[in-house]
């Protein structure tokens, strides 16, 4: 330990003193000073713990947001709207007066995705561990400031979505959100001459979630990234303080 503290002093020293003196360091012994004086390069242990962490923060942060009473319905980015293939259904019935079935629709949608996206917490959590110690190190290092989250996204789609698929199909069920469906879709495929919807509702609203929860982790991990004060542990400040660095 005593050897550890002489060694950071040294360090700390020789790179105040080459400042202040306007002396110039070998660049490798410059670099190594500075390294030592920061605590040195993480592991790839380190990395891996810290990327995973993140994400985990990202995860259970994004969850409890949208998680609650207009987590979905009052967030504009994730907000979950009429399929784009039914659009043209929407302004129809709405063209006809309709619009409290529509607005119906749409409530109980987002509130399925609100109910359904916090039982999913533990199946995101678990899929972390998909992450291999070279994937971190390589995510960590790129310019790209949402990396882990799309390289989470990219790996664990489709798991994710057939896991994903029975919380939204009982959610859609319980908030009758499939009901209204029914009952749109039944009115809009009755008029004369219009192409008949067959959506499947709960591919296209378990997709939708989805989206919106890789939305609020990639936010998260902007903020670690981008904001020191974001980085609540010790582990986090060292690895992406050293991401910083380089």
């Amino acid at each position: 330990m005593k050897l550890r503290i002489f060694y950071l002093s040294f360090a700390a020293s020789l790179i105040a003193y080459s400042s202040n003196a306007q002396i110039k360091l070998p660049g490798a012994l410059k670099q190594a000073a500075q390294s030592l004086a920061q605590g040195g390069a993480p592991s790839q242990l380190e990395i891996g713990s810290a990327l995973k962490e993140a994400l985990e923060i990202g995860i259970s942060a994004g969850t409890d947001r949208l998680s609650l009473q207009n987590g979905f319905l009052g967030n504009a980015a994730v907000k979950l709207l009429f399929p784009p293939e039914a659009q043209k259904v929407e302004k129809t019935l709405r063209g006809l007066g309709l619009n409290k079935p529509c607005d119906d629709f749409i409530m109980s949608m987002n509130r399925a995705a609100e109910l359904a996206v916090l039982e999913a917490k533990p199946i995101f959590i678990s899929a972390l561990k998909q992450m291999t110690l070279q994937d971190a190190t390589s995510i960590l290092l790129s310019k790209e400031k949402n990396t882990a989250t799309t390289y989470f996204q990219r790996v664990t789609s489709d798991a994710l979505n057939g896991k994903f698929q029975p919380i939204i199909n009982g959610a859609l069920s319980k908030t009758e959100a499939t009901r209204y469906w029914t009952d749109i879709s039944t009115r809009y495929n009755k008029i004369p001459l219009v192409t008949k919807v067959q959506t499947d509702l709960t591919a296209y609203a378990t997709q939708k979630a989805m989206d919106g929860l890789f939305y609020e982790v990639a936010q998260e991990e902007l903020k670690i990234r981008a904001n020191s004060g974001a980085r609540n542990t010790a582990l986090l400040q060292k690895v992406f303080g050293y991401a910083d660095r380089k």
